[in-house]
């Protein structure tokens, strides 16, 4: 009886021995490996040599050539009130100074200054963003209907725009303001055009 326990026990003992012997021709993961060993791909190029081109979840994000609807519309929104906010606030702390008169305490001038400032940066920066609102809806809704994504599009959507801010004002004002902001739209798709060309990015 013994002898048979014995015998049954060598025989898993020798097939535990196989079966590990065969799970240790599997190498393990050395995460040091590419610090002693010069023919390892370096670590820290995997950590930091990422790709460049923007990585998308679906295939029809990466087919799109522009920003969609929805981003053009709070990206042209947001960058037109902050930069007339920014530029009003400027043009506002300047009048303030300006206004400033003899024998005035320090406390007189900084509220003056303030005050002009903020009004004039938020009548500004509202404009601005009014009209980038304008802008993004017209640019996106004529991509959409023409399919045209390109300067045509762009310089139309300035035209629109300047006509529509201004079309309180009359005829004359409206034409006035549609040419200046297609020039304005002309003159940014060239100028960004030059940036892709001769600026790498």
């Amino acid at each position: 009886m013994s002898d048979s326990v014995s015998a049954d026990s060598s025989a898993a003992g020798s097939g535990g021995d196989g079966n590990d012997g065969r799970r240790r021709t599997h190498q393990l993961y050395n995460p040091y490996e590419s610090f002693n060993n010069p023919y390892a791909f370096p670590m820290y190029q995997r950590i930091y040599d990422l790709p460049a081109s923007p990585e998308f979840l679906f295939q029809e994000e990466a087919a799109l050539r522009r920003r969609s609807w929805g981003h053009n519309l709070s990206f042209c929104a947001g960058v037109g009130y902050l930069s007339g906010a920014a530029l009003g606030a400027a043009r506002g702390s300047l009048s303030g100074i300006r206004a400033a008169e003899p024998g005035e305490s320090l406390k007189i001038r900084v509220n003056r200054v303030l005050n002009a400032s903020g009004h004039a940066g938020r009548r500004l920066g509202n404009s601005a963003g009014v009209l980038g609102l304008i802008f993004a809806g017209l640019e996106s809704g004529i991509a959409a209907a023409t399919g045209d994504e390109g300067v045509v599009s762009t310089v139309v959507a300035g035209l629109g725009t300047g006509a529509v801010f201004k079309a309180a004002s009359g005829p004359r004002s409206a034409a006035v303001a549609g040419a200046i902001g297609g020039l304005a739209a002309g003159f940014a798709v060239a100028g960004r055009q030059v940036v892709k060309r001769y600026v790498p990015i």
